[in-house]
């Protein structure tokens, strides 16, 4: 009789776990839906502001992107620490109704000063991503967390499918909109979390709360703690680097093959429908089969060979190929992800993870400015040649020296966590 009672409460916790992993994604994916809702309008939206001059809202755009990277690096540690004290459920609900509110100050901002703070608020707001992050590791057994984080990978490529293409037709009814709806995803998201999320960590295994460990240059102690943990930051923080290339994406694309808005925006829908594919669908058996670490250099070395190939390729048709085969890149993330989650134990997950965001928004402080005056210099025919294609060598080129490093790292053994084992098995 006991033994029954026994097999029901663990099924009991299974389905719960499951469904707490389900929101998790479904959050991450909503939240990548709002941000990308507003991507097509709120340059829209700053030019009303300005009265229509294009330089001064360049300006004002790339201030956005600098304070809303420098409140990521600032916060995501923080809401780590705060995680791994009070639990990773509070701060994930109020992080999302944060968000939600944050984006309806920001539909009703009457002057650019109120929408610049709104972008303040949701840099910090957004942070929660390192939470989702940590109660990951908290649910998923080690030898499957790879495959979970790839999970989040194709949550993150499905927002970015559907997001610009809904806040753009949303916009061409009104520049406001989107907020509106973004706003209000993420509260419905709140709602439905506050009614099926559980909380994943159990209070024996909290941590006091710590400034030294909450502040971003103290949150990154952690990383040097392994010598393991520090090489795979550093793969990392490479690669975090050579992904902020995307940044001349648009621009590339327009000045070398003369692509309109309709062609950019269906490539980079392109762009996050492989990124479900490869994060979805072949992390978890590339894992399975090869390993975390040999999935881990693989994706890189594919990575670096696409960016080759894109900054190669002369026609359209040739770049799209090498997008494809960059994509692959995907299976990487995951696989270092999971890894450093076995360098740490069960009340440091949210302080690796905010570490980790806090590396990831230092790469977002100085690839835009590295690639950007890359291409800027290379197309520069004064300087005597032109090479549109540089800034994806360089690209390709930090991939390339990220996968040398990560043949250095060795494959964790992993070990049952057994407070996670039951979600695990789902």
């Amino acid at each position: 009789m006991a033994e029954a009672e026994d097999v029901s409460k663990f099924t009991a916790l299974m389905k719960t776990r499951k469904a707490a992993l389900v929101f998790i994604l479904i959050t991450v994916a909503l939240d990548m839906i709002a941000v990308g809702i507003i991507i097509p309008v709120l340059p829209t939206l700053i030019l009303n502001f300005l009265g229509g001059s294009a330089p001064r809202a360049a300006e004002w755009i790339g201030i956005f992107a600098t304070v809303f990277a420098l409140m990521q690096f600032f916060f995501m540690p923080v809401l780590g620490v705060i995680s791994d004290r009070v639990g990773r459920r509070p701060v994930i609900l109020l992080s999302n109704v944060g968000l939600g509110l944050d984006y309806f100050v920001m539909a009703l901002a009457p002057t650019i000063g109120w929408l610049f703070l709104g972008r303040i608020i949701s840099g910090i707001t957004a942070a929660s991503v390192t939470t989702a992050m940590a109660y990951i590791s908290d649910v998923v057994v080690p030898e499957k967390r790879a495959g979970a984080f790839g999970l989040i990978g194709a949550a993150f490529g499905l927002g970015f499918v559907v997001g610009p293409a809904l806040g753009g037709w949303l916009g061409a009814t009104d520049p406001r909109l989107p907020f509106w709806v973004a706003g209000g995803l993420s509260l419905v998201n709140a709602a439905y979390g506050f009614l099926v999320l559980p909380e994943s960590l159990a209070a024996e295994r909290r941590r006091a709360f710590s400034f030294r460990r909450a502040n971003p240059v103290g949150s990154l102690v952690l990383l040097r703690s392994h010598p393991e943990l520090f090489r795979l930051s550093a793969v990392q923080f490479i690669g975090y680097t050579a992904h902020e290339v995307v940044q001349i994406y648009v621009l590339y694309a327009i000045y070398r093959y003369a692509w309109g808005e309709k062609t950019v925006g269906l490539s980079l829908a392109f762009v996050g429908v492989c990124t479900v594919l490869i994060s979805g669908g072949m992390v978890r058996p590339l894992v399975t089969w090869l390993g975390e670490r040999r999935t881990l250099y693989i994706g890189q070395a594919l990575g670096a060979l696409g960016m080759a190939l894109m900054g190669w390729a002369t026609t359209s048709f040739v770049f799209m190929i090498g997008v494809t085969v960059m994509s692959l890149w995907a299976l990487s993330g995951p696989a270092a992800q999971g890894m450093m989650t076995h360098r740490v134990s069960a009340s440091e997950q949210g302080e690796l993870q905010g570490a980790i965001s806090s590396m990831r928004a230092i790469a977002m402080l100085i690839g835009p400015g590295l690639f950007s005056f890359t291409f800027a210099w290379f197309i520069n025919a004064q300087h005597g040649w032109v090479l549109p294609g540089a800034p994806w060598y360089l690209a390709g080129s930090l991939l390339f020296i990220s996968m040398a490093l990560a043949l250095t790292v060795e494959q964790p053994k992993m070990t049952e966590d057994p407070v996670a084992a039951p979600a695990g098995e789902g």
